[in-house]
């Protein structure tokens, strides 16, 4: 193997994805715009719900409650009649419509259990079970707030203090703008490699390279290099310049440790795309290829959900994967700032998934070269 071969194959890698703009466009799209959105666009926490009360009661505590439903979780509560309830509700005006019966804060004086009833539009699912968590817990705190100001014994002896580690405000977008940067490495650097294999079979510059004093190695490492440094720069930039400047979101850990297991991971992930793109016969085969693997990947990684959570089998199954390994050493270095003492073993892992992946994928392409 000659180094001269595998850079000037890089370089004419490099020429060839600058000649696509499509393949431009994507990668520019994923490591910026896409990034904003995963974190801004679809929050989980609940964001402007529409809700109405009817305030039968007319009493200071119904007032409390009322006055406590602000934004950003809902907008201004909007005050209506019984008979305009349903109405509403049918109309798609009101995602929630609470019900404060008439002689609330008497009941509950009283030592009594009255009944609060909460209407919800179950057809918007990604307000609609998250908000009656939070009216149920703003009532509930109301509640309590009122009565122990009138009542002695209703006074907590225990005040719990909580404390959040690495994330204090609970901000679901800190977590989503990293991790959709962990999934496009992944998705892209597999996306490019295999689209500049089967491009070159589909025009047939395969075969004058085949003529040419290059061997299958060098051909496939000059893939790799070139397009694991283009996914590899653009990761780099998105972190700085997207996450840590547009977003504000803090970056705990050495970002130079980052890109290092980046490009650890880059290695396995294009070396997966190099297989994928000899499996398949044309690119239309190739894309179904890349949904069957990559969605798995990305769901099963520790990305989504947490790998506890998951059955043991599927955990075990999934420590075959370079994006867990992935997955795992980026939340240590960039929420919990954590140093190459604690994140060697996933480098360690990384590297040799990536090796097993390469000489597998370095087979296979021998294989459909000849």
């Amino acid at each position: 193997m000659r180094l001269a071969n595998v850079l000037n194959l890089g370089v004419k890698e490099l020429r060839s994805l600058l000649r696509d703009p499509l393949l431009m466009v994507l990668i520019v799209y994923a490591f910026t715009l896409a990034v904003h959105a995963s974190a801004t666009a679809t929050p989980e926490t609940l964001n402007r719900a529409a809700i109405a009360v009817v305030d039968e009661d007319r009493s200071q505590l119904s007032r409390r409650i009322v006055d406590a439903l602000y934004p950003p979780y809902f907008l201004p509560p909007v005050l209506i009649d019984q008979t305009e309830m349903d109405m509403r509700m049918d109309a798609g005006i009101d995602t929630f419509a609470l019900d404060i019966p008439p002689g609330f804060q008497r009941d509950v004086l009283a030592g009594r259990v009255p009944t609060i009833q909460l209407n919800v539009d179950a057809t918007r699912t990604s307000q609609a079970f998250t908000g009656a968590g939070y009216i149920q817990a703003i009532v509930t705190s109301e509640i309590g707030e009122f009565t122990a100001r009138h009542l002695i014994d209703a006074a907590p002896r225990v005040d719990l203090a909580l404390r959040a580690r690495f994330n204090p405000e609970l901000d679901r977008g800190w977590f989503t703008a990293v991790m959709s940067i962990i999934d496009n490495v992944t998705m892209l650097s597999i996306i490019l490699t295999g689209t500049a294999l089967i491009r070159e079979r589909e025009h047939g510059t395969i075969e004058h390279l085949l003529v040419m004093p290059v061997t299958a190695l060098e051909i496939m490492l000059g893939k790799v290099l070139s397009m694991g440094t283009v996914v590899l720069l653009a990761s780099g930039l998105s972190l700085v310049f997207v996450v840590r400047g547009w977003l504000s979101v803090p970056i705990e850990g050495s970002v130079a440790l980052f890109l290092a297991g980046a490009a650890l991971h880059l290695f396995a992930a294009t070396s997966l795309g190099i297989t994928l793109a000899t499996i398949a016969g044309s690119m239309p085969q190739f894309g179904m290829l890349l949904m069957l693997i990559i969605v798995p990947l990305q769901l099963l990684s520790g990305g989504a959900t947490p790998r506890e959570s998951m059955p043991d089998f599927v955990q075990t199954f999934m420590l075959a994967a370079p994006n867990t390994h992935f997955v795992m050493l980026a939340q240590a270095i960039l929420y919990r700032g954590a140093g190459f003492g604690v994140v060697w073993p996933q480098f360690l892992a990384l590297a040799a998934i990536g090796t097993v992946l390469f000489l597998f994928s370095l087979n296979r392409f021998r294989r459909s070269l000849q």
